[in-house]
């Protein structure tokens, strides 16, 4: 999906009253409208761009450069005037035996009566547009705190969808990697693929459940977590519980495709103990053959030698002797 690299918006009572209009008219905007909140979302801002809305809404210098750097861990910091937090969408991607859980790394400010947020890469804002429009109700009495748990909620959304499908994915390689004989090559690289997504997911979801508390703690807006936003309690609850769920999922998913590449892995050995087991038992038979025809073979006299007979009792005496070796082996499970 193409994104542009900045996206406004103004809010009041719940309805949107302005729409993309020029990041640098925002401030004047919340002043002219007392009752109104904004969102700002910009795309990989450099630091000129985030200088200027530091000076406009007193955003921390240390917070400002969170927000330029990439890799930085689930958080939610509390500065003076505002809040910043870190956290990321995910985008699981499966094709064929490629599976991967692409991470969209967010940074956002969330001040009295804003919400600021930096996209490292793009993502999909549509949903989180979609999500904001769908409950205007809800919106009206949240204000600003409407905002952020639509942006959490997304966000959280999103982790337990690409949890879910790799647990899914677990199931079509499962029954493979328990066979008899151990799982093709294929299917175990399959599973490393699987195993590698998950341990990705789990740096970004681990630490949801507690953003989500935090932020609900520090409170937000002017009202914060409070009379005129206390009905979005339980809602801030609900995304935690599904943080929490798609945390849970990951470490047992995890749990789960370490198992099966083990237990693949003994299987493998079993097989190979099972091929020396038997190479050992046939080299053991040959060598009772090749004493006999060693010993017969010599140039010294022995009962038959140079005479049929002798003949005979070799032949009978290394046929017996290997035929009964492969029996015995055979019923002791060698072979």
């Amino acid at each position: 999906m193409s994104e542009t690299p900045t996206r406004t918006r103004l809010y009041a009572h719940g309805h949107v009253i302005a729409e993309d209009f020029p990041v640098a008219e925002t401030a004047a905007r919340l002043r002219e409208n007392t009752d109104a909140v904004a969102w700002i979302d910009l795309l990989d801002p450099d630091q000129a761009e985030l200088q200027h809305l530091a000076e406009d809404f007193q955003l921390h210098p240390l917070a400002v450069e969170d927000a330029l750097h990439e890799h930085e861990r689930p958080k939610l910091d509390r500065y003076d005037g505002h809040l910043f937090m870190n956290i990321y969408a995910v985008r699981y991607h499966h094709e064929g035996s490629s599976v991967a859980a692409n991470k969209i790394e967010i940074s956002a400010f969330v001040t009295d009566r804003a919400l600021i947020t930096v996209h490292k890469q793009a993502g999909d804002l549509d949903r989180l547009v979609a999500r904001w429009d769908s409950d205007s109700g809800l919106a009206a009495a949240g204000g600003l705190n409407f905002l952020v748990y639509g942006l959490l909620d997304t966000v959280v959304d999103s982790q337990q969808s690409a949890a879910r499908a790799l647990d899914e994915a677990m199931d079509a390689a499962e029954d493979s990697l328990l066979e008899e004989g151990g799982a093709p090559r294929s299917v175990r690289m399959y599973g490393f693929a699987i195993r590698k997504a998950l341990s990705y997911l789990r740096r970004a979801v681990g630490p949801m459940a507690d953003v989500v508390r935090e932020t609900v703690q520090a409170g937000i807006g002017q009202a914060g977590i409070g009379p005129g936003a206390e009905q979005l309690r339980p809602y801030y609850r609900d995304v935690e519980d599904h943080a929490q769920q798609a945390a849970e999922l990951t470490e047992h998913s995890i749990t789960r495709i370490n198992e099966l590449l083990d237990a693949d892995l003994a299987e493998q050995s079993n097989v190979l103990n099972e091929v020396t087991r038997k190479l050992a038992a046939w080299a053991a038979i040959i060598a009772v053959p090749t004493a006999l025809t060693g010993y017969f073979g010599q140039n010294l006299p022995y009962p038959g030698y140079d005479e049929t007979s002798g003949f005979v009792v070799s032949s009978v005496l290394i046929a017996g002797s290997a035929s009964g070796l492969w029996v015995f082996l055979r019923k002791r499970g060698w072979l």
